[in-house]
């Protein structure tokens, strides 16, 4: 995913893609671990990299939002 189509999305929607993304990456990673073939490995980095923009920008808006730590 592009950052924009991130930033375009809800913060519920976000928490949604984040967890799917979550157990995705989990999957690949016990089928990669069993001596399993991945499709595409690149898919792996890909997913965390995702994940990485989603808690970026769910952080963002908490912080914009007045809900600093």
């Amino acid at each position: 995913m592009k950052i924009k189509e991130i930033r375009d999305l809800s913060s519920e929607e976000l928490k949604q893609k984040n967890t799917e993304l979550i157990d995705e990456l989990f999957k690949l990673r016990m089928r990669h671990s069993s001596g399993g073939q991945l499709d595409s490995p690149a898919r792996m980095g890909q997913i965390r990299k995702d994940v990485a923009r989603i808690k970026t920008v769910l952080r963002e808006r908490e912080n914009r939002d007045g809900g600093a730590r």
